[in-house]
């Protein structure tokens, strides 16, 4: 059995950072990783964060809230928009830049060096070339190996939250009020379940977008907290609200990459196969800058229209005044290695399943609706995103909410006395089991993601959300059946997150009829 007075399970920008505050303020912490550490969501965001208001010219705090609650549809809950103005992009200043050293573009003062992206009304991104979030999660890795309080555990699955009465020891325990005491967790190596006991449990597992067929996340992103959050029974909201990303590159056959937002901020268009800037039908004011969501349904229609497999982005007036290659390496580099030459014709992109708004309902400290259980970053719901998340503020989220989690689990970890090690049951494998075939497991999969992405994709519909909530119901019994009879992997474990995660989504998108910010529906 691990023991320890945090838990944090995800290692991004919000698990990291969560442990490295809780540890900075005397907390014996466990940081567990799903794969090695520095395999996350946060490391594959190109854009950047934003790090300037209330510093920059014509930009302040309030400007700031203004632009994310647009973004956000009216959804957006203010008391959070507020603090994250107020107090993410000093955070971001002081915990990245002045404490962590994360190496941001600089201006000729050594300053960073801010750019633009979609929906912002100022320069306020700070950015690292276009790979900023590798930057971060390289910066974070390196702290949290180097702090004498934290320990990591890499290659650990999340199996389930520890909670009493569930997995109690004692069948008494069944009167007990409902309290998270940490995890238990898989280790892919070993293929050994673990009992993880802690006073208090951070979830910061991330995103869920590979349920999708097209998405930017890496294979990783399989709903891992969200799940069992569920299980534990935790207040989960806004499942119906999926960011699609415009411009994914499209290569036919392989994985959708992102790219950057950045690239539109700074001017880039998006056109047609014969060279027209559509998105003057679509939004004459605001074009390629206007919010996601927009863009990503304008890009349906192109194609709904003209029948093309993509729409294209031109990098070409970029070109004219800067180096391509310098500001965005690694947007120029995936194009290349693709036989693809930004600098003399326009690159072939599609909308992708890129951020997930909803989550764990969380208050402005991270709290859950379950005792004991803290949740920021892609799994948490802080109201933030509203239905609809504005570029560049996830990243800032992450950070806010980790660092706020850690110093309200600070102030409570006095009075918390965590129960004996022998209250907790011991995982139990099952008595006899067969090996599932992996071709149902692939098929299941494929099930998943078409599922999704043709009945709760970018556009909706009553009867194709029934037909889905239809279908996924009936695969998931196979599954549950496949978990309870089978010896568990990473595999498996995924899978059954996976399709709790897509009925959240269709069950959510069912019953909401109103169209708002990233869910649209036709009826």
């Amino acid at each position: 059995m691990i023991t320890c007075d945090v838990l944090v399970l995800g290692a991004g920008i919000a698990g990291c950072v969560a442990a490295l505050r809780a540890a900075d303020l005397g907390a014996d912490v466990v940081l567990v990783a799903k794969d090695s550490l520095g395999m996350t969501n946060t490391s594959w965001a190109q854009g950047g964060i934003i790090g300037l208001p209330g510093e920059a010219e014509h930009d302040s705090s309030s400007l700031l809230a203004s632009d994310i609650e647009a973004a956000g549809a009216g959804l957006c809950r203010p008391e959070a928009v507020k603090m994250l103005a107020e107090e993410g992009p000093k955070l971001c200043r002081e915990f990245l830049w002045s404490g962590l050293a994360v190496p941001f573009d600089e201006n000729d003062e050594g300053q960073p060096d801010p750019t633009k992206e979609a929906a912002h009304s100022a320069r306020r991104i700070y950015h690292a070339k276009d790979a900023t979030g590798h930057a971060i999660q390289q910066s974070l890795n390196d702290a949290v190996r180097q702090h004498p309080r934290i320990r990591v555990l890499e290659n650990q699955m999340l199996v389930d939250l520890l909670t009493l009465p569930h997995h109690a020891a004692d069948p008494l325990r069944v009167y007990d009020p409902l309290h998270v005491w940490g995890a238990y967790l898989f280790d892919e190596d070993s293929r050994v379940v673990t009992t993880a006991a802690a006073k208090c449990t951070v979830l910061a597992t991330g995103g869920l977008g590979y349920l999708y067929q097209h998405t930017t996340n890496p294979s990783s992103a399989t709903g891992d907290g969200l799940a069992a959050a569920y299980r534990a029974t935790a207040r989960i909201v806004n499942c119906e609200y999926i960011q699609f990303h415009p411009t994914a590159l499209y290569v036919p056959g392989k994985p959708r990459m992102l790219l950057t937002e950045a690239l539109r901020g700074e001017g880039a268009h998006l056109v047609n196969r014969k060279g027209f800037r559509f998105m003057q039908k679509y939004a004459p004011e605001q074009m390629e800058l206007a919010p996601r969501d927009v863009v990503s349904r304008s890009i349906f229609q192109e194609l709904a229209t003209s029948g093309e497999a993509s729409v294209y982005l031109d990098l070409r007036p970029l070109a004219q005044r800067m180096d391509l290659e310098a500001h965005f390496p690694t947007v120029f580099a995936a194009c290349v290695a693709e036989g693809l030459d930004p600098l003399r014709q326009p690159i072939p992109v599609v909308p992708a399943a890129h951020y997930f708004c909803g989550g764990v309902l969380v208050d402005l400290d991270g709290r859950t609706s379950l005792p004991g259980l803290y949740a920021a970053g892609e799994v948490a719901c802080t109201g933030v995103h509203g239905a609809n998340r504005l570029a560049s503020t996830s990243l800032l989220e992450g950070l806010l909410w980790g660092h706020r989690a850690a110093e309200a689990i600070a102030r409570e970890l006095p009075g918390i006395l965590r129960p004996k090690d022998d209250d907790f049951a011991i995982w139990q494998p099952p008595a006899e089991f067969e090996e599932p075939d992996p071709l149902l497991v692939d098929q299941d999969w494929s099930l998943i993601r078409t599922t999704l992405w043709n009945y709760a994709g970018i556009i909706r519909s009553g009867a194709r959300l029934e037909r889905g909530r239809a279908d996924m119901g009936y695969l998931y019994h196979r599954i549950e059946r496949f978990y309870r009879e089978a010896p568990l992997s990473r595999s498996l474990l995924e899978l059954r997150s996976a399709i709790i995660c897509a009925r959240l989504i269709l069950k959510a998108a069912l019953l909401n009829r109103e169209s708002r910010g990233c869910h649209y529906r036709v009826d």
